[in-house]
């Protein structure tokens, strides 16, 4: 089905169903074999993955508490609501580059219960999952079909290098912040 197939399989993948790693593998796989249209796929399993995360997003707000509350111990979703109130949608930007078995659908049910604006929610996803995919499809057309194999082998260190170089960006956010309002008072 081409990118309308892309962009189902993401949204499925990032609201009600889990199937994790079949957008990564489908995003390298419809690059070998079509390198020129590495923009559709890569924007259509973007905005797949968009629009179902703000389904399950405006779903933590509308009643996601309750339901978070049932599913985990208060201690975890006290703690994640914490990290929330204290690094935004760094929460949600972090998770959605990392691939599977990373959870991820728990901050975006939590953003929404957070009251995490949607434009910054929004903002997060597409950088994440955005980055994430062009990724796979830059890999793809770079290896073509060992891109398949190279992702399966070495998926977890890449994206452990990106975490590091996120959470390396909001400690430095984080200090410069501080020292702005350590020069203001």
């Amino acid at each position: 089905m081409g990118a309308p197939g892309l962009y189902l399989v993401a949204f499925l993948d990032s609201s009600f169903l889990s199937l994790p790693e079949i957008t990564d593998l489908l995003v390298i796989w419809m690059v070998t074999r079509s390198p020129h249209r590495i923009a559709i796929y890569v924007a259509a399993a973007t905005i797949g993955s968009l629009t179902g995360c703000l389904l399950m997003y405006f779903l933590g707000r509308k009643g996601g508490d309750a339901l978070i509350r049932k599913r985990f111990a208060t201690a975890s979703v006290e703690r994640a609501m914490a990290a929330f109130q204290r690094y935004g949608v760094m929460v949600v930007l972090i998770p959605a580059i990392l691939p599977p078995p990373a959870p991820f659908k728990i901050f975006v049910l939590l953003a929404g219960v957070a009251g995490i604006s949607p434009g910054k929610f929004a903002a997060a996803i597409v950088i994440g999952r955005g980055a994430r995919y062009l990724t796979l499809g830059i890999l793809a057309v770079k290896y073509g079909d060992r891109a398949m194999a190279y992702v399966e082998e070495n998926g977890l260190q890449v994206a452990i290098i990106v975490v590091g170089l996120l959470v390396a960006g909001l400690v430095g956010y984080l200090v410069w912040t501080k020292a702005q309002a350590a020069k203001s008072r």
